[in-house]
């Protein structure tokens, strides 16, 4: 077995799902640049030929087209030879994922579904506010962790998404966003938030990201690279549903911010609606949550608690939320999500009046609750919502 094709098992004690390493090669045979660290590129072009000097300079000219100019074209390329352009666009790709379909939202949430070159579909959302636009940034094709209260739950896993398929999410939307300079405009090696449509990132679309961990590393460390696209590690965020053993490597290794699926801090209910939580249980998540590097009263981590009814929402389970950041002293706030529901959900949200009362007990605490205004509903692009349209098409004939 080869192996672009050997299975790789998923950790966990629900549903191991196997699944390729990763994706079929691409069908014309060339290497994709995009999502290769910078020595990656030249040891790619030194593989193909170039001599070391030459790959060294045509390494940085590359990266500097691809991630600060956002160009996809290796005619554009004014700085390398007419010559040597063609023997470039022949052996390698400069590419993003396939647009299947664009929608927007009434409110001006904007969801993208996506397809890989080996055809897998996936999805990805951008969130635009007053004060910063935040891009839902998917890790893998489905999920394997099937937490009850989400549509993505529901799907089968597929396969991880590749460093370049995770980075290309990124490029993808500053290209929709046109926040590329235009041609002969000076190019800022940093990239500045001030100004931009696209601020922040979550990795909270599709899939679990400690899961997928090298990949998503790899990745975020693109994005964060001051001579790539240039955005701070303050303006990250990774969400994951508790898996406890990479949490602590995500903080060395990556070093953004963490968001933790909670959702309910009773076993039996955490068990039902978080099914990970039977392996890596409320308790250790807390403790692996105050252990995580850097995380402190300026780097808060962040409790996504999706509020449903007569589930997770009672007073009491409001008031054992805050004795268990108090008993393991965590900087944290704690976002409530009104339940975003979907055909065939087995949950109703919560009321207004109780979502509410929660917080007021959770601030009264000294604690951030803040309610999550509903983002992207009209399109299926809010929390929870995520699954594929050609999935749900299928399923559907």
């Amino acid at each position: 077995m080869s192996a672009a094709t050997a299975l790789m098992p998923i950790p966990g004690l629900i549903d191991p799902v196997p699944v390729r390493r990763g994706p079929d090669p691409r069908a014309d045979g060339r290497t994709e640049l995009v999502g290769l660290s910078k020595d990656a590129i030249r040891a790619a072009l030194e593989a193909e030929g170039f001599e070391p000097r030459q790959a060294k300079l045509r390494s940085k000219q590359l990266w500097h087209w691809i991630y600060n100019r956002g160009v996809s074209d290796f005619s554009a390329m004014s700085d390398i030879a007419k010559a040597q352009q063609p023997r470039l666009a022949e052996r390698f790709a400069i590419s993003r994922p396939t647009v299947v379909e664009a929608q927007v939202s009434s409110d001006g949430t904007r969801k993208w579904l996506l397809r890989t070159h080996d055809g897998n579909d996936f999805e990805m959302v951008f969130i635009p506010d007053s004060d910063r636009g935040t891009l839902c940034v998917s890790s893998q094709v489905g999920c394997t962790l099937n937490c009850t209260f989400c549509h993505t739950g529901t799907m089968r896993l597929v396969r991880n998404l590749e460093p370049s398929e995770i980075v290309g999410q990124v490029m993808l939307a500053r290209d929709a966003l046109g926040e590329w300079p235009n041609p002969g405009e000076e190019s800022a090696s940093n990239y500045q938030s001030e100004g931009r449509l696209l601020t922040n990132i979550v990795m909270m679309g599709m899939g679990e990201p400690l899961y997928n961990f090298d990949n998503v590393r790899d990745a975020l460390k693109i994005v964060m690279d001051g001579d790539g696209l240039g955005l701070s590690k303050r303006r990250i965020t990774l969400s994951t549903s508790g898996v406890v053993p990479m949490m602590e490597r995500a903080g060395d290794e990556i070093g953004v911010n963490l968001a933790v699926s909670l959702h309910s801090v009773r076993k039996e209910i955490r068990d039902e609606i978080v099914p990970l939580n039977r392996k890596y249980g409320i308790e250790q998540l807390l403790e692996a949550c105050a252990a995580y590097p850097g995380a402190n009263n300026a780097r808060r981590i962040t409790f996504e608690y999706v509020m449903l009814k007569d589930k997770n929402d009672s007073d009491a389970d409001a008031r054992e939320l805050v004795r268990l950041i108090r008993k393991y002293k965590l900087p944290a706030k704690v976002n409530l999500i009104p339940f975003n529901p979907w055909p065939g959900a087995p949950y109703e949200c919560s009321s207004g009046e109780r979502i509410r009362a929660f917080s007021t007990i959770i601030f009264e605490a000294g604690i951030s609750a803040p309610v999550r205004t509903p983002r992207g509903r009209d399109i299926d692009a809010a929390c929870g919502q995520l699954k594929t349209a050609s999935e749900r098409k299928r399923k559907s004939a």
